[in-house]
C-alpha cells in the first residue's frame, strides 16, 4: 500500500511536471516540432524576394535532416502574400488562429509587416526577424514582440550620406524611392546623415508605387533636375528597370544602390552588368559572386547546402546567403531557449545573442541584441561594382542609430 500510494504521488507529480512544461510552450511546440510560419511575396512586384523564403525552408530541411533543433523538427509553413498587405493580413490570421504556429519568422517587407504589426504585439506573437530593414523594428518599449535582423535603413541611408559628403560635397541629389514606410526610412537616414546641408544638396524627390508598371518618368524627371547623384531606393524589379533607364539616358550620376536590391542575381545581371559600372551599395554579408570568399569555410559549407537542399536556387542570388544566415540565427536563439518554448522565452533568446556570429556575415560583424536593443546588425561596408562584382572598400563602418527603447 505504502508503495502504492509512493507510485501514485510520483505520478501525480509527473503529470504536473508534464502539464507545467506544456503550458510553458507556444502553440504548434510538442515533444517533436515547432511550427513556425511565414509570409513572403512568391507572386507579385517584389518576387525576386521569393528565394529568400525558400533558402530559409532548405535551411530548415538541413537542420531537420540533422535531427532538428533540440530533438524537435522544424515545421515550416510559408504561404503567398504577393506584397499585399490586405493578403498579409488574411494569411498571417491563418497562421496565428488556424495553424497555431509559435511564431511567424522573416515575413517579408515593410509595407506587409506594417499591416500585422499591432495584431502580432495584441496577441503577443513574436514576429521575429522580419525580413524588412525599417527602424520601426526596433522598438522594445511599445512592440516587445516585434524585432528585425538586417540593419536597418535609416543606418544604411546615413552610411551614404557620409559617402557623399567625404567625396563630393557639392553634389546636387535625387531620390527615387517607393512611397511607402521602407522608402521614406531610407530617404529620413539621407536627411539625417546629410544634416544641414540636406535642404541644398537635395535637388529632386520621386517617388513611386509598387504597383506601377515601370518608373522611367521619374528617372527622366530626376535627370532633368541637374542631379549629379543619384539615390536608388527600390526593390529589385524597380532597381533593374533604374539601373537599364539610366543607361538608355546616358546618365552617369552617382549611383547609390539601396542593399536591399544589390544582388547580382536578382538585379545587375537582369539589367546588366555593362549598365551599371561604378555603382556605390552597402553589404553587411558575403557576396556569393565574390572570388575571395571561394576558399573561406564559410562559403563552403553554403555552397555545400545550396547543392544538396536548394539545387535550384540561383549561387549569384545574394538573397539564398542572406536565408542561409538569417535561418541561422533564428536556430541559435532556439537553442538558446532550449526546452522552454514559450513566446515569451524565444522572444527573450532573440533578445540575447551575443556577438553570434551568423554564417556568410561579412568578417568583423555579429549579431548582438538585448532587451532595450532590437537592432541585431547594424555594422556596413560600402563597394563598388566593377566587372560582373561587387567590390568592398574601406573600413567596416557603424551605422547605428539607437535602439527604440
Amino acid at each position: 500500500m505504502k508503495l502504492l500510494t509512493t507510485t501514485m504521488v510520483s505520478a501525480a507529480a509527473l503529470a504536473v511536471a508534464m502539464g507545467a512544461a506544456e503550458a510553458r510552450n507556444a502553440p504548434g511546440v510538442t515533444a517533436k516540432e515547432i511550427k513556425i510560419g511565414n509570409t513572403n511575396p512568391y507572386s507579385g512586384p517584389a518576387a525576386a524576394y521569393s528565394s529568400i523564403g525558400k533558402s530559409v525552408g532548405a535551411c530548415f530541411d538541413k537542420f531537420n535532416s540533422e535531427g532538428g533543433v533540440n530533438g524537435r523538427q522544424i515545421n515550416f509553413i510559408s504561404v503567398d502574400d504577393g506584397y499585399s498587405p490586405p493578403r498579409t493580413v488574411e494569411q498571417t490570421r491563418k497562421l496565428v488562429e488556424r495553424e497555431k504556429v509559435a511564431f511567424v519568422f522573416q515575413a517579408l517587407g515593410t509595407p506587409t509587416n506594417s499591416a500585422v504589426h499591432t495584431y502580432m504585439n495584441k496577441k503577443q506573437v513574436p514576429q521575429l526577424f522580419v525580413a524588412t530593414g525599417a527602424t520601426k523594428w526596433g522598438d522594445p518599449k511599445n512592440f516587445p514582440w516585434t524585432m528585425g535582423w538586417q540593419p536597418n535603413y535609416q543606418s544604411e541611408g546615413v552610411v551614404y550620406a557620409r559617402y557623399v559628403l567625404a567625396t563630393q560635397p557639392t553634389a546636387k541629389i535625387g531620390i527615387l524611392y517607393q512611397n511607402d514606410d521602407y522608402g521614406k526610412d531610407y530617404v529620413h537616414g539621407l536627411e539625417n546623415g546629410l544634416g544641414d546641408k540636406a535642404g541644398s544638396m537635395i535637388v529632386s524627390r520621386e517617388s513611386f508605387e509598387v504597383t506601377d508598371p515601370t518608373i522611367d518618368s521619374q528617372i527622366v524627371n530626376i535627370k532633368n533636375s541637374g542631379a549629379d547623384t543619384f539615390y536608388n531606393v527600390t526593390t529589385p524589379k524597380f532597381a533593374a528597370q533604374a539601373i537599364a533607364k539610366n543607361f538608355e539616358l546616358s546618365w552617369a550620376p552617382l549611383h547609390l544602390l539601396n542593399s536591399v536590391s544589390n544582388s547580382i542575381g536578382s538585379v545587375v545581371s537582369k539589367a546588366g552588368f555593362e549598365k551599371g559600372q561604378g555603382m556605390i551599395s552597402a553589404a553587411y554579408l558575403m557576396d556569393p559572386t565574390d572570388p575571395e570568399w571561394k576558399s573561406h569555410d564559410e562559403y563552403k559549407a553554403w555552397n555545400a547546402w545550396m547543392d544538396e537542399y536548394y539545387p535550384d536556387g540561383d549561387k549569384a542570388d545574394s538573397f539564398t546567403a542572406y536565408g542561409w544566415s538569417v535561418c541561422h540565427t533564428l536556430v541559435k536563439a532556439l537553442e538558446q531557449a532550449g526546452d522552454d518554448l514559450s513566446r515569451e522565452n524565444i522572444m527573450a533568446q532573440a533578445a540575447n545573442l551575443k556577438n553570434y556570429r551568423a554564417p556568410m556575415l561579412l568578417p568583423g560583424i555579429t549579431v548582438n541584441t538585448s532587451a532595450t536593443d532590437f537592432y541585431p546588425i547594424e555594422q556596413w561596408q560600402l563597394m563598388r561594382l566593377k566587372g560582373e562584382g561587387w567590390e568592398r572598400f574601406g573600413d567596416i563602418i557603424d551605422g547605428s542609430v539607437g535602439s527604440g527603447s
